[in-house]
C-alpha cells in the first residue's frame, strides 16, 4: 500500500509572517483585505510574532495597524533595544506609549521623526536605564524638554553613554540646555537645575550641523571628563573661543570631527591642542583658515594620533602634508584631498 506524501505545513510563525508580508506588499487580494478587517486584538496578537522590524514595517500600513503595532510593543516589557529610525508618521504619542511601557530600554533609536516634538521628549525622562539615544534629523527639537527629562535634578540620571542629535536644525540653546554649573574645578559638577550636565557618564556625542549653538552655549553644556568622541562639524558660530572650552571641559577626546568650521584658525589650535593627549581621530577637513602652523601643533602635541583628515584645508599644501608624515610617523593615514589645490591621499 503507497501512502500519498502530505505537503509539508509551515508552523503558526511562519504562516502569520507569510500573510503579514502578502499584506505589506498589497499582495493576496482577499487575504489583505481580510488582515486589514482583523479586530485589533487579532493584529496585535499577529503582530506579537513578528521581529520588531517586522512590526516597525507592518505600524506604517494603516492607522490600526500603527495601533496595534503600539499595543504589540507594549507587551515586550523586558525589550532592551528599539529602533524606530525613518518611521516618519510616528509622533510624540509613540514615545510617550514606548516610554510607558518599555522601561528597561537601553538603546533607542528616533532618527528622522520628523514629527517628533518637544513635547514627546518629555517623555524620555521614565527610560531610566538607557544607555544610547540617537535623535538625529529630528527637526522639530529644539532641546528644552530634553535637557529637562534626561538631565533632571531630581533622582538619578540615565546612564547614558551615547547621544546623537546631529541635524536636530532648530537645537538652541537653552537655560534647561547650558545651565551653569558652581563650585570649584576641582569637585565634581553640580548644575543648578536640569542640565544634560548631569549627564556625567557620556562618552559620545554628536551635534553635526546643529546650527543654531553657539560658542557660549558649547562652553557651558561641553563639560565631560569622560567623553571620548565628539563631532561638531558644520557649526558656522563655532570659533576659537569655543575651541578652547571644548578643550578644557573634555579633556579626554579619543575621536573630535570639526570639519566645515571655517572660523577655527591657528591660534585657536595652539592654545587648544595641549588639552588633547589622547586623540587618535582627527577631522578637519574644510577648514579653511588653517595652515601648517596647525599641522606643527598637532604633531608636537597630539602623541597618540593616528587618524588625520585635511582635505579640501586651501592653507595646507602637499608639500607641508609630506613634511607632515615624514616627521609623525604615528599618523598612518592622513586625507588630504584637495589640499593647496591638489588632489593627494596619502595612506600608509
Amino acid at each position: 500500500m503507497v501512502r500519498r506524501k502530505q505537503p509539508r505545513r509551515g508552523n503558526k510563525g511562519e504562516r502569520l509572517n507569510s500573510t503579514l508580508e502578502e499584506a505589506l506588499r498589497g499582495g493576496g487580494g482577499g487575504r489583505a483585505a481580510m488582515a486589514e478587517s482583523l479586530p485589533p486584538e487579532m493584529i496585535t496578537y499577529i503582530l506579537s510574532f513578528l521581529p520588531l522590524s517586522d512590526q516597525k514595517e507592518a505600524s506604517l500600513v494603516s492607522r490600526a495597524w500603527y495601533h496595534a503595532a503600539q499595543n504589540a510593543l507594549r507587551e515586550q516589557p523586558g525589550l532592551t533595544s528599539l529602533d524606530l529610525s525613518g518611521c516618519s508618521e510616528l509622533s510624540d504619542g509613540a514615545l510617550l506609549a514606548v516610554s510607558r511601557g518599555l522601561r528597561r530600554l537601553r538603546h533607542l533609536s528616533l532618527r528622522k521623526l520628523q514629527r517628533l516634538t518637544d513635547v514627546g521628549c518629555k517623555a524620555l525622562g521614565g527610560l531610566r536605564e538607557l544607555q544610547c539615544l540617537d535623535m538625529a534629523e529630528c527637526s522639530m527639537v529644539s532641546g528644552q524638554e530634553l535637557a529637562s527629562a534626561l538631565g533632571s535634578a531630581c533622582g538619578a540620571p540615565p546612564p547614558l553613554a551615547s547621544l546623537s542629535l546631529a541635524y536636530c536644525s532648530s537645537l538652541k540653546p537653552h537655560p534647561e540646555l547650558e545651565h551653569p554649573a558652581v563650585g570649584p574645578k576641582e569637585l565634581p559638577i553640580q548644575p543648578q537645575g536640569p542640565s544634560l550636565l548631569m549627564l556625567q557618564t557620556l562618552q559620545e556625542l554628536d551635534l553635526t550641523a546643529c546650527s543654531k549653538l553657539t560658542d557660549a552655549s558649547l562652553a557651558k553644556v561641553l563639560q565631560f571628563p569622560q567623553l571620548r568622541k565628539l563631532s561638531l562639524s558644520l557649526l558656522p558660530a563655532f570659533t576659537d573661543v569655543g575651541l578652547v572650552a571644548v578643550a578644557r571641559g573634555c579633556p579626554s577626546l579619543e575621536y573630535l570631527a570639526l570639519s566645515h568650521c571655517s572660523l577655527l584658525s591657528d591660534e585657536g589650535w595652539a592654545q587648544a591642542a595641549g588639552s588633547w593627549p589622547r586623540l587618535q581621530h582627527l577631522n578637519l577637513s574644510s577648514c579653511s583658515q588653517l595652515t601648517e602652523q596647525t599641522l606643527d601643533t598637532i604633531g608636537q602635541t597630539c602623541k597618540q594620533l593616528r587618524v588625520l583628515d585635511v582635505a579640501m584645508c586651501p592653507g595646507i599644501s602637499v608639500t607641508a602634508v609630506r613634511r607632515f608624515q615624514t616627521q609623525w610617523s604615528q599618523v598612518t593615514c592622513v586625507q588630504s584631498r584637495f589640499v593647496g589645490g591638489a588632489d593627494l591621499t596619502l595612506t600608509l
